[in-house]
């Protein structure tokens, strides 16, 4: 009988009304299957789990980068992007720098903007560069924000000028990118177009390259160069591809009209698509045992001549 067993539970309490002997369903509901075992790649924990992550983020994209802040370093650079109020989160300096004009410039630039001035050791420092020519001194950007061919047009026809813009192929080095930066600001230029892949980004090289004019000129990214030379045409721009061969000299071209000027890099130069697509093509004279010139030296060149003629022009 209920009331003489000894096992817990089967004593009847005054408190409780009709008791009964057992373990409330606890034991039955813990008998329920729980469904099959999830696979080791849906365990978050489970290192098959991250691999499947990491593929999943490569299928979407190879040659996607995550984007991560930039550490411009060396005086006269980290003192040109904060002149031309480059985006900027914090100012390191080395302890014990010996200071200079630029240094203290770059000091009292940062505090007036108010950037976080930030004393790090040396060695903190070389570490965060990866060698030590940062000169005791150190400016973190963050990704560098690239605009829309659409907008860098717009922005132009706004201007009222003829448009002057440079487009680079097959050039992967970002210090060739930032001397092109440099040249089309230092010319009259508009703007820069760099494709999408296989191309050099506006990474810290190239900030301290273009000395802080990264700052104030447009670069724009094209998903697809071809299509986006298509673009600029409808927009009324001639399109000049520079290859050694050329149907024009630069000493013969006008360059006053709304032009785009393509260059590629010293070994490939223009790939083939992209040169089909140009108006014209043209060659900068030079001495005959020259095979090439660099990229961005063959940028400067002619934005140089274009500039020359725009300024006559307006005389």
């Amino acid at each position: 009988m209920a009331g003489n067993s000894k096992r817990t539970g089967a004593v009847r309490k005054t408190d409780k009304k009709n008791p009964q002997v057992g373990s409330g369903g606890q034991r039955r509901r813990g008998l329920r299957g729980k469904g099959p075992t999830p696979k080791a790649e849906d365990r978050t924990y489970h290192p098959a789990h991250k691999r499947k992550k990491e593929a999943e983020r490569r299928a979407r994209g190879r040659h996607v980068k995550e984007e991560t802040t930039e550490l411009v370093v060396g005086r006269n650079p980290v003192v040109e992007c904060l002149r031309a109020k480059a985006p900027a989160n914090a100012l390191y300096v080395a302890l014990g720098t010996e200071s200079d004009e630029r240094l203290t410039e770059a000091v009292q630039l940062a505090g007036h903007r108010g950037i976080s001035i930030i004393e790090v050791p040396r060695t903190d420092l070389d570490h965060m560069t990866g060698n030590g020519m940062h000169q005791g001194i150190g400016l973190q950007m963050p990704p560098f924000r690239y605009s829309a061919v659409e907008d860098l047009i717009e922005q132009v026809n706004e201007r009222g000028e003829p448009g002057l813009i440079v487009c680079l192929d097959n050039v992967t080095d970002p210090r060739n990118l930032g001397a092109v930066i440099r040249s089309v600001a230092a010319f009259g230029g508009h703007g820069v177009v760099i494709p999408e892949r296989r191309s050099a980004s506006v990474t810290a090289v190239a900030w301290r390259t273009s000395a802080g004019t990264a700052a104030r000129l447009p670069v724009a990214k094209a998903t697809n160069l071809t299509r986006t030379l298509k673009q600029f045409q409808k927009a009324g721009y001639q399109v000049v591809g520079l290859d050694a061969g050329g149907d024009h000299t630069l000493d013969t071209y006008d360059g006053t009209g709304p032009t785009v000027v393509v260059v590629g890099s010293e070994g490939k130069g223009i790939s083939r698509l992209v040169g089909e697509t140009c108006d014209v093509t043209l060659s900068v004279p030079m001495a005959d045992w020259v095979e090439s010139l660099n990229a961005s030296v063959a940028a400067g060149v002619v934005l140089s001549e274009f500039a020359r003629q725009r300024r006559a022009q307006l005389k």
